[in-house]
């Protein structure tokens, strides 16, 4: 009798981890859902086309519906979110393909922009620092290109 006791508790253990392999893909997907956060605090237009492509390349891997990414920008990073911005087309596409790409307004009032000096596609923080402080309490993954 205690032996097959023993045998069953075994056989119910062992089965727990095989249970963990028989999820659905619906199950899969909502578990595997992402979150993303990139600072960008440099003026070079190679370090936005670096975050610019770490971002795509994100969705790309993770399918775009899986994961959100945000690009925070802020001192001389933001830069890259005027209107005369080398990689202005850029940040365009990636928010139509669903990065969040925000500007800081502390570093907007410092520097004297409004938001007719920025790409209209960009949006707004009133911190640059505290959103990342705000995302990574949250549990996002921070990325500094």
């Amino acid at each position: 009798m205690k032996h097959s006791l023993q045998l069953s508790i075994l056989a119910a253990v062992l089965a727990l981890p095989a249970a963990s392999f028989c999820a659905t893909p619906a199950t899969q997907t909502a578990a595997a859902h992402e979150h993303v956060v990139f600072q960008v605090s440099d003026a070079a237009p190679g370090k936005w086309n670096l975050a610019l492509n770490n971002a795509k390349n994100v969705q790309d891997a993770l399918g775009k519906d899986n994961v959100d990414v945000e690009i925070v920008a802020y001192g001389p990073g933001i830069d890259m979110l005027k209107l005369e911005s080398e990689v202005g087309d850029r940040v365009d596409k990636a928010i139509a393909e669903g990065v969040n790409i925000v500007a800081c307004q502390t570093t907007m009032k410092s520097q004297k922009l409004t938001k007719d000096d920025m790409l209209s596609s960009a949006g707004y923080v009133p911190g640059g620092v505290v959103e990342l402080m705000k995302r990574q309490k949250e549990g996002w993954a921070y990325i500094r290109p």
